[in-house]
């Protein structure tokens, strides 16, 4: 992955504001930014917002056969994607580092933190179990993906319904939603990452960096929590020495903040629930604010039309009467016509260059005319005369004629044409004269 580089500059001013207690949007050191969960018209799909930076998830099941050393066990399976929509240092085609390590921190998250009953996906043992796939797909990038990834994964594993399940004998009945009621999934707790970004060899410390906090930042450290504060996983990356009270204290913090964001997706979850059984409207076109462009959405705002006839009177009596006069049309050229005062029409006129271009064009065909006129008249004068011999040519050179683009083709060839047949009596004159003298 290829970022743009930082600046000395704003290098040294982040830096600087950090020391100061300070942060570019306005945050204290432990604030979290402003989240947001949205769901789609599907079970399953949302969209969470972290500020400006957006994961979309999207969970899905399949029957397949289970592993063979957990024959009783369904299979959970996460993808996070990273593509240049989110942001043009990711490079498409191929897995980067930063990738793998966001991808393992989530299994390590949700699955071996046992969060999910993999036992209630078996359907029959050693035969068929639910393989439930998470897709995650970074939307936009502004820092702190891996905290936003495990919110919208834990949101739709809650949101997700899957269909139920009938086994009589050897026979597995898939009902549709519309026989039976989908299932919700069986989850024990909602763990969630809490990301702590350290400057200057841990001196100074910020929850929730944004993109260029992140830049700056000498280490990370990442920890899941759940609301009954117990840490399901932790990862230092960067390779700073941390003392156990640094630890302590950011877990600590983590606890706090992940209660408050599992209150919210509770929230989040049950108002959705109920609109859905309430027959509203619901899905993401609903959950855009309807100031925004894209809406196509605006409140009726009331308009009153008692005393329109009374203003329009009023109107009328303060304006100006309109003049008497009415102006003539002015026809300058045939097809264009003018009405009042104004600029002359220049239509009908021909520009300057056009003009320029007829005069040489004219001036040439009067010459090339001449030409021919002049060839014409000395054969004739030759045919006239009959003591000096009278040479006859086959070639054509003394009638050719050069065609320029900016003369009429039509004129020059009835020139030719009739000095062609002006010539026509003086050849066959010529030709009775020398059988005449043949003879003799």
């Amino acid at each position: 992955m290829k970022e743009t580089p930082l600046s000395n500059c704003e290098r040294r001013f982040l830096l600087r504001a950090i020391e100061e207690r300070k942060r570019l949007d306005g945050r204290q050191t432990y604030d979290y930014r402003s989240i947001k969960i949205s769901f789609g018209t599907d079970y399953g799909c949302c969209i969470v917002e972290l500020g400006k930076t957006r994961v979309l998830g999207q969970v899905s099941c399949e029957l397949v056969s289970p592993k063979l050393n957990r024959a009783t066990e369904g299979i959970l399976f996460f993808n996070l994607e990273l593509s240049q929509m989110a942001a043009p240092a990711f490079e498409p085609g191929r897995q980067s580092d930063l990738l793998v390590k966001l991808n393992r921190l989530l299994e390590r998250c949700l699955r071996n933190s046992k969060c999910i009953d993999t036992e209630s996906l078996c359907v029959v043992a050693g035969e068929k179990v639910w393989q439930i796939r998470v897709d995650l797909h970074l939307l936009n990038h502004d820092g702190n993906i891996i905290d936003a990834a495990s919110i919208a994964a834990i949101v739709a594993l809650c949101h997700f319904r899957r269909p139920d399940v009938s086994v009589q004998g050897d026979e597995v009945t898939l009902y549709t939603p519309e026989e039976r009621d989908p299932v919700p999934l069986s989850i024990h707790h909602m763990p969630i990452c809490v990301s702590f970004a350290f400057f200057q060899q841990g001196t100074f410390l910020l929850v929730d960096p944004s993109e260029r906090e992140e830049r700056v930042m000498d280490g990370l450290l990442v920890i899941a929590v759940n609301k009954h504060r117990e840490i399901c996983t932790i990862q230092s990356s960067g390779g700073i020495m941390l003392l156990n009270e640094q630890v302590l204290r950011c877990s600590k913090i983590a606890g706090v903040k992940v209660a408050e964001i599992t209150e919210l997706i509770q929230k989040a979850l049950e108002n959705d629930q109920k609109v859905r059984k309430e027959g509203g409207k619901f899905g993401f076109a609903e959950s855009i604010a309807k100031q925004r462009i894209t809406a196509f959405k605006m409140e009726e705002a009331p308009v009153d039309t008692s005393d329109v006839e009374e203003k329009a009177e009023e109107i009328l009596a303060e304006a100006e009467p309109p003049p008497d006069i009415v102006s003539k049309p002015v026809l300058w050229t045939p097809g264009t016509a003018q009405i009042g005062e104004g600029v002359e029409n220049s239509w009908g006129d021909l520009e300057d260059s056009e003009k320029e271009d007829e005069d040489e064009g004219g001036d040439d065909e009067a010459i090339i005319f001449k030409g021919v006129r002049m060839d014409v008249g000395v054969e004739v004068s030759n045919t006239g005369s009959q003591e000096a011999p009278i040479v006859l040519s086959d070639s054509e050179e003394e009638e050719t004629i050069i065609l320029e683009p900016d003369k009429n083709p039509k004129k020059i060839r009835t020139q030719t044409i009739s000095a062609k047949q002006e010539t026509a009596p003086s050849k066959t004159a010529t030709k009775k004269r020398k059988k005449k003298r043949t003879a003799n």
